[in-house]
């Protein structure tokens, strides 16, 4: 047992509220239930999926109607875990702020981190969004690969999650959220250029990837890199996130959002995607993170790479992006209650230490070395 990880035993367990009971929400009630040392109790307004939750676990739940009944639940809470759609994280980040409650989310939307980054200044409590894969732990990684050549260059993040038995024309079936994916597909991406941060536009940047002799695509897509290039501007002449697909996913998704239009008609192109495209836990997690800079005056590269599955806990199915998502927020969390990050404020994934991250319980499902039967999940 290292310090980075909170036994039990060690002190009462801390009530932490989750927000959202799907899928997402419902991996981190069963990782930090499984693990030891918290309280989680999960909150929604959709009582159904709370009684599956109740029948399917023993982690226990709390319905919260409306704005007002969310407001009553998270005082006395240690720390609110936000698995809600993008849009509601300003809005919960604010309570938490206001109420000194300690706050983590998920969110990909630029926008909502600035916002949020405002919140934190001054904030009693820690206020820490992107706490996913992407954004999340690949901002993690990449922060620690930039400062690996004494000079670095250039920093390239690819990530996807991906259906492991692909069909029809998209090659894609849905691994998580759908109103996620659209933000994502439709918004502008946050670069850095010749040293300087910009904005380019979505699905640009189309290249071919060759991991492992599988054949991908990949192409820019908004939100991935998080806080990097406020962090980097200025010291890298490159950097840029783009999202893994199979090849022909990239085309498909040009038809939809821009030859008809679809990208101006987001709540259509939900209900179409929701509608035509299959949901699976049958993915995998895909990541190619890649640095380029000089060391003693040679051009060198440092690369990490992971083929990430999802496995079974406490009977139940984890799809590999339930598993790593919901591990990024789990190790977020505990690492600051271990003392290896502030303790107030707007918190950055750059502050986490790869090698904290890896040592810690939740934080070891993305360890490509460890050993068999030491992790949540495995790698491939």
């Amino acid at each position: 047992m290292t310090s980075r990880q909170i036994p039990a035993s060690s002190r009462a367990a801390r009530s932490v509220l989750i927000l959202g009971a799907g899928h997402i929400g419902q991996a981190i009630a069963l990782l930090l239930s499984e693990a030891g040392g918290y309280a989680p109790l999960v909150a929604d307004r959709n009582l159904p999926v709370l009684e599956q939750v109740q029948a399917s676990s023993d982690v226990p739940t709390v319905h919260v109607p409306d704005a007002a009944a969310l407001e009553a639940a998270i005082p006395g809470h240690y720390a609110v875990l936000n698995a809600l759609p993008f849009h509601q994280a300003v809005a919960v980040a604010t309570l938490c702020a206001r109420l000194g409650v300690h706050y983590f989310d998920l969110t990909e939307d630029v926008a909502s981190t600035q916002a949020i980054r405002v919140l934190g200044e001054g904030a009693r409590s820690v206020l820490m969004p992107q706490c996913g894969l992407a954004p999340g732990f690949i901002g993690v990684v990449g922060n620690d690969l930039a400062r690996r050549p004494d000079s670095a260059q250039a920093l390239h993040l690819r990530v996807g999650a991906l259906p492991r038995f692909p069909q029809g024309a998209l090659r894609y079936c849905l691994t998580w959220s759908t109103e996620g994916l659209i933000n994502e597909y439709c918004n502008p991406c946050e670069v850095i250029v010749q040293g300087q941060r910009t904005r380019v536009p979505a699905l640009g940047g189309l290249e071919s990837l060759l991991i492992d002799g599988v054949e991908y695509e990949a192409f820019s897509t908004s939100g991935g890199l998080g806080t990097l290039p406020q962090t980097w501007e200025g010291r890298l002449q490159q950097l840029d996130y783009k999202t893994i697909r199979y090849p022909g996913h990239h085309a498909a998704m040009r038809l939809l959002l821009h030859e008809l239009r679809l990208g101006e008609r987001r709540a259509l192109l939900h209900e179409l995607l929701e509608g035509a495209v299959a949901a699976t836990q049958q993915d995998v997690i895909v990541i190619l993170a890649s640095a380029r800079g000089l060391r003693g005056g040679r051009l060198v590269q440092e690369s990490y790479a992971a083929r990430i599955l999802g496995r079974r806990l406490r009977g139940q199915v984890l799809s590999a992006i339930q598993l790593t998502t919901a591990a990024g927020i789990c190790t977020a969390l505990d690492l600051m209650c271990s003392g290896h990050l502030p303790q107030a404020g707007f918190v950055q994934q750059e502050q986490i230490a790869l090698t904290d991250w890896l040592a810690n319980r939740f934080g070891r499902v993305y360890d490509v070395d460890a050993a068999p039967g030491r992790v949540l999940g495995t790698c491939y």
